[in-house]
């Protein structure tokens, strides 16, 4: 939802003016560098280091944007970039999930668990339907949005790690949501 409206704003102030700067690094080298960040996600939120695991939240969603928008703007798109981004998403937003479990295993435990199948399910539909959409879009393939996007998550995380307090209503909100998102997405495509 963010993404369509959101995105362009971002870009232009955030992503565009550091493209032209960027001209020997690998857009490749940017997607390790956001998943190695991410990946620094659970230790912090062990340690109980809520400001440095939003730092690193937002350092990992800043680099999975300016990845992609550097590879389009060089017209280095290919199906192996496409394959690293995706797989170095669901790597980071698994590092997480394991961060808030590791925060509290004993009262985390459960609710980890349950967005971490609601993620699981959500992504399996969005790659299901992204093979078999026609793809109409600058990306590597369909991209079907959705309530809870990646932007959406990591506000939804961001509170998590900001308010713990209200870890468990915001993970089954969270949840909820990214369940309904899988099921309006194949609802949509089976109507299609």
């Amino acid at each position: 939802m963010l993404e369509k409206s959101l995105r362009p704003t971002y870009d232009r102030l955030l992503i565009t003016p550091l493209l032209p700067r960027l001209s020997r690094i690998s857009p490749s080298w940017i997607t390790l560098f956001a998943t190695l960040t991410g990946l620094l996600i659970p230790f912090a939120l062990y340690l109980h280091a809520p400001f440095s695991a939003l730092f690193l939240l937002a350092a990992t969603g800043f680099f999975d944007t300016l990845d992609g928008a550097l590879a389009r703007h060089r017209t280095l798109s290919s199906p192996k970039g496409a394959v690293l981004d995706i797989v170095s998403d669901r790597l980071v937003e698994w590092a997480i999930l394991l961060g808030f479990y590791l925060y509290s295993p004993e009262s985390r435990g459960l609710m980890s668990l349950f967005m971490l199948g609601s993620v699981f399910l959500c992504v399996t539909t969005f790659l299901v339907v992204g093979i078999f959409q026609d793809n109409q879009s600058s990306k590597s393939f369909h991209y079907s949005p959705g309530l809870i996007e990646r932007a959406e998550a990591f506000i939804f995380f961001s509170f998590m790690i900001l308010v713990p307090q209200l870890f468990t209503p915001l993970a089954l909100l969270f949840g909820g949501l990214t369940l309904l998102t899988a099921y309006i997405r194949i609802s949509q495509f089976i109507k299609s």
